[in-house]
């Protein structure tokens, strides 16, 4: 997953977004881990909530969800 670009000095998070997309019980994305509604709001969040999502995205990712 890429997480931050520099991009003319401003910081950019990129979507963890991989093409595979495929929602589970939970609403969950089975190629990029996130929610429904982390997918559907990602250009609308903030640097430190996008920040927020990948880390939620790695702890799913460690319990396989």
């Amino acid at each position: 997953m890429k997480q931050m670009v520099e991009k003319d000095n401003d910081v950019v998070v990129e979507s963890p977004c991989i093409r595979n997309c495929c929602l589970n019980e939970n609403d969950i994305c089975l190629g990029c881990l996130r929610h429904l509604t982390e997918i559907t709001g990602w250009q609308g969040f903030s640097i430190q909530e996008k920040t927020a999502i990948l880390t939620k995205c790695k702890q799913r990712k460690q319990q396989n969800i």
